[in-house]
Parts: structure tokens; sequence; C-alpha cells
């Protein structure tokens, strides 16, 4: 595979075998995800709510339904070594609804993006006052994390390498000396300090939390070996991440009566504090604009036939984003969410149902992996996916009880069965497929490789 391809970390090309890694190196990128400060947040929003088996029941029920999500979709990203953004091309959006789907993945992740970073450049200037305005630290934070994204996947993993282990050091270091002041069966038997809030509730929040992440699984899985890979990452992953950091939250919630425990973690424990926002960011933002580089670069690709480099467009992502944190988007996290928790699970839905049951498309990907290229053609638009879409969308935003993001994706899913039984999943006009020049000549070979190691586990 031509070097600039690599570069690229094939944001426009399969993943070749010869270049996927070994699943535990993936699954401490995927705890990564998981395991942030906003992961805290989120526990000591339930802490301060519900009562700690209440939490427990929400975390294990949002854990479950992201799992399932993020399984499905990481599947189909590991099969085809395809990214999100591209997978949607011929898992039922078409050309025009991929280039939508990889501009929605782009702008929703450079949010996430200044989210972190502002969250990090607050818990900073709580810790050292006076050196530098918060949105100076958000954007120093932000050129940080843009400079080892324009490493690619590898540099992402050395990384989560170093800073995964030390993040559970450092908090579990400040979780155990905080509570070590309290009673902890009390903390668990103890009513909520806050206003109540239901286990459904619950849950709908820890699966918003991490929806998105779940969506653009197929960026990470595209690099696993096997399909049990892409399971026991998940599994290792979302379930020790969500668990761990979201109910050390949501103990010490009850311990302080407080949902600002990031504040309290960060100032109770000094140097080590600071050592707690840099890691925690720096693990969790890497995908966020890593994601978000791959779908505006497919975005691009599609709408306006240029290919960008991915290193390029990461650094000018990477400063927008900083400029997005330094601008105050985390006032905007509410809405943000609510948003992102309805307009995001039924591209899941769709993406699945197309690919393990319609399967309009799947002959033409299984075909074109065996010779490691992409399909010779693409559907340019199929307007029945984009109503579904539509659709499933605002139904989740309106409906207001259960968990909406699961209704939204389950809605989405049986739409699209019923439409693809009917016959009317039909494309309106199909475009050739163009692939970058780099890759052509190898793709053959070096494709041929990863198609026997990817079609062996369909």
């Amino acid at each position: 595979m031509a070097s600039s391809t690599h570069g690229d970390d094939f944001a426009l090309t399969r993943v070749p075998q010869s270049s996927r890694k070994h699943w535990f190196g993936i699954a401490v990128q995927r705890f990564g995800q998981v395991s942030a400060l906003s992961q805290f947040l989120l526990g000591a929003t339930l802490g301060y709510a519900m009562t700690f088996g209440d939490a427990v029941l929400a975390f294990l029920l949002g854990s479950l339904i992201l799992e399932v999500v993020i399984v499905f979709v990481g599947l189909i990203g590991q099969r085809e070594g395809l990214n999100t953004s591209l997978l949607a091309k011929w898992t039922g959006f078409g050309e025009v609804g991929a280039s939508l789907v990889g501009l929605a993945i782009g702008i929703s992740l450079i949010g996430w993006f200044g989210i972190q970073s502002a969250i990090s450049a607050q818990s900073l200037d709580n810790l050292m006052p006076g050196i530098f305005p918060v949105w100076v630290w958000s954007l120093l934070f932000g050129l940080a994390v843009t400079a080892i994204v324009a490493f690619g996947f590898k540099g992402m993993q050395l990384l989560a390498n170093v800073t995964v282990p030390l993040f559970l050091i450092l908090v579990g270091w400040s979780v155990i000396s905080e509570l070590s002041r309290h009673d902890i069966g009390e903390l668990m038997t103890g009513p909520p300090p806050g206003p109540a809030m239901s286990v459904w509730a619950g849950t709908g929040i820890v699966a918003g939390g991490l929806i998105v992440g779940a969506i653009i699984s197929a960026d990470m899985t595209r690099f696993n070996r096997t399909g049990p890979d892409v399971v026991k990452q998940t599994v290792v992953g979302v379930t020790l991440g969500e668990f761990v950091i979201g109910l050390s939250g949501v103990l010490l919630a009850h311990a302080t009566a407080s949902g600002d425990i990031v504040a309290i973690i960060t100032s109770s424990v000094g140097f080590v504090g600071l050592l707690i926002v840099i890691t925690g960011t720096l693990k969790i933002n890497d995908w966020n604009l890593y994601s978000s580089t791959l779908g505006l670069v497919n975005f691009i690709s599609t709408a306006f036939g240029k290919n960008l480099n991915r290193v390029t467009t990461t650094v000018v992502l990477g400063v927008v984003g900083s400029i997005l944190a330094a601008a105050g988007i985390l006032g905007q996290l509410t809405g943000f969410l609510t948003l992102l928790s309805v307009a995001f699970p039924p591209i899941a839905g769709i993406m699945v149902a197309e690919y393990f049951i319609v399967k309009i498309w799947r002959p033409e990907l299984e075909a074109s992996r065996t010779e490691g290229r992409l399909p010779a053609t693409a559907p340019r638009l199929v307007p029945a996916t984009i109503i579904i879409w539509l659709v499933s969308s605002v139904a989740g935003y309106f409906i207001t009880w259960g968990i909406p993001a699961v209704f939204s994706l389950l809605i989405s899913m049986v739409l699209y069965i019923v439409a693809g039984k009917l016959g009317w999943v039909r494309p309106v006009g199909t475009v050739q497929t163009r692939e970058p020049e780099t890759a052509a000549g190898t793709a053959g070979t070096a494709g041929t490789a990863g198609a026997a190691g990817a079609a062996g586990t369909a």
C-alpha cells in the first residue's frame, strides 16, 4: 500500500488485513472513549438524582443498548474494512445520503471536541487560577490533540497505551481519597441528594451520551482482524468504562451532595488533578477529531469530487474545534446531547437493516471485497432512506417517554425493512466509484490478503 494512502489511514479505501491490529489494543482505545471526564459528569448527574441501585440499573441498560449498536455496526466495518461515512454509500444511503452522514458526523464530533476541551479548560482554571484565561487553556488543549491525531491511528494507539492506565490510577486514587471519609454502605443505600430521576430517563442519558461513538464504531473496528475481536473489545471497553467511571461519579455525587464532581476531584488532589484533566481529555478527544476528519473527507470527496489530505484536514478541523471551545460551546451541552440522541441512531438502524436483512447492495460489497477494492459503482440517491432517516429522527425527538434514542433506532430499522421488502428502496441514478490513485496500484494485492481474513468472518 502506498505510503501516502497509509498516511491518510485509508480514509477513502478499505483497510487491508496487513494493517489490522490486535483486539486488546483497540479495546484500550474503546475504553479510553468511555472513561473520560464527561463520564464522571454523566455519573454525577445520575447520582445526584437517583439511588445507587437505580443508577446501576440505568448504566446496565444503557450499556447493553450501546454494546448492541456498537457490535452490529462494528461487524460491518470489520468485515468490509471501511469507515462509517464511506460504508454508508452501500448500506442504504447512497452517495448523497452518505455525504450527509459524513457531514453530520464531522460537525457533531467537532462539537464534542470543543465540549471536551472546554470541560478540561474550566477544570485547569480551577486548579491553576490566573495563569491563563479559560479560552487560552481551550486552545492549548485543542491544538495538542490536533498534533497527536495528525499521526493517525498509530499515534492514537500509543497515546491510549499511556493515558488510559495513568488515568485509571489517578482517578482511583482521587476517588478513594474522597470516599474514605464516608460510609460506603450509606452512600449505596441512601436517597439521591437532588430531585428524583426515573431509571428510563437515566438509561436514555447513558445511551445518548455515547450514541455518536456507537454510530461511528466502524471507524475503529475496520482495523480489527475478526468478528469475535469486535465483540470482545466492545464488551471489555464499554462495560468497564461505563461502570468503573460512571458509578464512581454516582458515589461521589452522593458523598458530596453535588453534581459538580469534576471540580471536586480536580480541586482536592492538587497536581494529580492536573494529570487527570490532561489524560482524561487527550484519550477521548483524539477520536472526536479523527472521526470528524474522516466524515469531512468523505463529504468533500462525494459532494465536490476532491480528495482532501487527511492530515491537512485534521489540522484545519482541530483549529476550528479549539476556537469553538474557546468561544464557549460548553454552554450548549444539554441541547446538543438531546439533538444527537435522536438524529444519529437512525443511521445505525438503517445501516444494520440494509447489511444484515434487506441486502440490496451487500453482494456488491462482498464481490469487491475479494479484490480489496470498493464496488465499481454506488447508488447516487436513495429517496426512501432519506425519508426514513428524517421520520425516525423526528419521531425520536417528540417521543417523551421511554428511551428516545432506542425508539428512533428501532423505528428506522422497521421502516427500512418494510420499505425494502415492498421494493421502495430504489436508487435514483448510479455513479462510478473513485478510489485514490495511490491505492489503485496496490489495492489488488494488499487488499486481497485483507479480504481473505474479512471474508472468513462473514
